[in-house]
């Protein structure tokens, strides 16, 4: 899918149209002490295997891609609608 890297889009914060940039989501750097972290290190501890199952039945061929809208003129950030593609490309127009 191809999607405009500029887009002109209300602005919450502004109130009025303005020009957004766009980028796409991604996941940020996972913290070593947070709950989930704690909580599994635990269940591994002093276990042969992993104590989870691991799921290898994947039945989804795309991921989903997310749009984020930034305002050119405040620079708040806002998500877009999320898309099922195989293939998401950002194009200058």
């Amino acid at each position: 899918m191809k999607y405009p890297r500029s887009v002109n889009r209300y602005c919450p914060t502004c109130r009025s149209h303005k020009i957004h940039n766009v980028s796409l989501y991604k996941k940020g750097k996972e913290r070593m002490l947070n709950h989930g972290r704690r909580r599994l290190e635990r269940k591994k501890k002093g276990y042969g295997s992993f104590p989870k199952e691991i799921f290898h039945k994947n039945a989804k061929v795309n991921k989903r891609s997310l749009p984020v809208l930034e305002c050119s003129e405040c620079g708040k950030k806002q998500y877009s609608k999320s898309y099922r593609v195989k293939k998401f490309e950002l194009q200058e127009v």
